[in-house]
């Protein structure tokens, strides 16, 4: 600090030199939130046309399993237990994405199934016509309740990225019928106790 000009002032991080125009104040929708749903969605759209939209949701889906076991790591060390019960995973799924902006909500569950809905995306606009962005909620909802409970298959039923007016997202939570014929991932439980 020693060497700089006397005459620079400190704004923020940045140094602003005098007659220079303060940018700081500037009516813009730009920070940190949006600024990384757009540089996903970006990155989300240029995945699908450069590799198509099965290679996109790929990618997509190694981010949102490594995402699941941390978040689902995080989730048991704050309750202090060894597994969630099918009751605390639903409550997981719907805290951990009201947490990160998303309107979701338990339509129903049961020994078989958690339905889930949402009336938002925590990603908003910028997930419109980025369906391989849906692979994070698919594989971390999977993660967390394979991990758990010892298999789940992830169908996305409807996604306001293919144009609905909000989603429907179904955890199956045995290899049932209903499961098999179902369109989704499956994911089982890795850890060994």
């Amino acid at each position: 600090m020693q060497n700089r000009d006397l005459g620079e002032r400190i704004v923020g991080r940045a140094v602003r030199r005098p007659g220079e125009q303060d940018l700081s104040m500037l009516p813009l929708r730009l920070e940190r939130d949006l600024f990384m749903r757009n540089l996903l969605s970006e990155l989300s759209a240029t995945l699908q046309d450069m590799i198509g939209l099965e290679e996109a949701s790929g990618f997509f889906s190694v981010i949102g399993q490594n995402m699941g076991k941390q978040i689902d790591q995080d989730y048991r060390q704050a309750l202090r237990v060894k597994h969630l019960k099918r009751e605390q995973v639903a409550a997981v799924m719907v805290n951990l994405k009201q947490r990160i902006g998303g309107d979701f909500y338990l339509i129903s569950q049961n020994d078989e199934q958690i339905v889930l809905g949402s009336r938002s995306c925590p990603f908003a606009e910028q997930v419109h016509n980025r369906p391989a962005m849906c692979m994070m909620t698919s594989n971390i909802f999977g993660a967390i309740a394979g991990e758990n409970l010892g298999y789940a298959k992830v169908e996305l039923q409807e996604t306001i990225a293919l144009g609905a007016s909000g989603c429907r997202i179904v955890v199956y939570l045995k290899p049932s019928p209903a499961a098999v014929s179902a369109q989704g991932r499956e994911y089982v439980r890795i850890q060994t106790d």
